[in-house]
């Protein structure tokens, strides 16, 4: 318990990992995101309904699952799949399993980015059978984004491939701090029997993890872009989404093997990784000499120091070492990058 206290300690004051966060986006718009190389997103959202006593108080579920990765810095590729959509009216066919096969390309800005940011994403929807398009922009000042998206349909509900129809959707999200955020958002689709779709929730980063967490009710049974475009429940739903980033890099390990221990050889110092925490997170050496690092943790780290003039180590695995020599004085921090939590720094004197 008492090494746990200081872990803790550092994880509620760290800044997260780079990953989709819910505090910066409404719950049914996809914001501008795109992720980064070797990186999975996984994002759960799962929504359902109660029904009354005369229906023995039947749970209703309406999940939908987004997994994708980034290519190089600014696209992201992947696939939403809602399990019981409603987005393809019966009396055209009865498609439960509903798909978007999307790819996200962010020529301005950024999720969290100060400003303006801009994000352009065709899209198909096997349901629909229909070729979709979006444009989606945000704009953050301080605490609150404010986000918009723009939708060409091709073949709207999947009823009609001659006629594409559009949708226009917005929403704000404000943050009351950096760990919680309160949004909301509303949906429609233009020139067609349809009822206004709307979203609000509210949302927590959990501490010292890229994790973000969100409560919510809306009228979406699906977060497609046809889906979160039409009303598509007869009653409120109720639910929450989770967001997982898996860094590959981090399942490295696996397939090295265990190394055994590192030598320190000549360094002067040498710093152990274990237990997510770098065992000495303060060293002093003198100019001219090294630091060695040593990871005796089951999971990979990274050493990678804010200094750019400063190298950095690759993902090491289980018994992997990394060795600096600081020929200049001075105070050199750096961190884990999947968990940036865990922090150091080099004085060299």
């Amino acid at each position: 318990m008492r090494h746990l206290v200081p872990l803790v300690a550092v994880a509620l004051s760290a800044s997260p990992l780079v990953s989709q966060s819910l505090l910066y986006r409404p719950p049914n718009l996809g914001g501008v995101w795109t992720g980064e190389a070797g990186t999975l997103q996984f994002n759960f959202l799962h929504r359902f309904y109660v029904a009354s006593e005369a229906g023995s108080h039947k749970v209703t579920n309406y999940p939908t699952f987004t997994l994708g990765t980034g290519i190089g810095s600014r696209v992201f590729a992947g696939v939403r799949y809602a399990s019981n959509s409603t987005l393809v009216p019966p009396a055209v066919a009865y498609r439960p399993n509903e798909a978007e096969l999307f790819l996200r390309w962010r020529p301005i800005g950024g999720e969290q980015d100060a400003g303006f940011s801009l994000a352009l994403t065709p899209a198909y929807n096997t349901a629909a059978r229909s070729v979709d398009g979006e444009a989606a922009g945000a704009y953050t000042s301080g605490r609150l984004t404010l986000s918009a998206a723009g939708r060409v349909l091709g073949t709207p509900l999947g009823i009609d491939s001659a006629n594409p129809k559009f949708a226009i959707a917005g929403g704000a999200t404000l943050r009351l701090n950096r760990y919680i955020a309160l949004s909301g958002d509303v949906a429609q689709l233009l020139d067609a029997d349809t009822t206004l779709v709307w979203g609000a929730a509210v949302s927590f980063l959990i501490p010292g993890s890229p994790h973000t967490f969100s409560l919510h009710a809306s009228r979406a049974t699906s977060v497609t872009m046809q889906g979160s475009s039409v009303n598509g429940s007869p009653k409120v739903l109720y639910g929450f989404e989770f967001t997982i980033p898996i860094h590959l890099g981090r399942f490295g390990a696996w397939f090295s093997g265990d190394r055994g221990e590192a030598t320190a050889g000549g360094a002067a110092a040498t710093v152990r990784i274990a237990q997510l925490r770098f065992q000495t997170d303060t060293v002093a050496v003198a100019a001219g000499q090294s630091v060695r690092w040593v990871n005796d943790d089951e999971v990979a780290h990274t050493v990678t120091f804010t200094d750019a003039r400063v190298a950095s180590s690759d993902t090491l695995p289980r018994g992997g070492a990394f060795t600096v020599r600081f020929d200049r004085p001075g105070t050199y921090a750096y961190h884990c990058t999947p968990h940036p939590f865990m922090r150091g720094v080099v004085i060299v004197r």
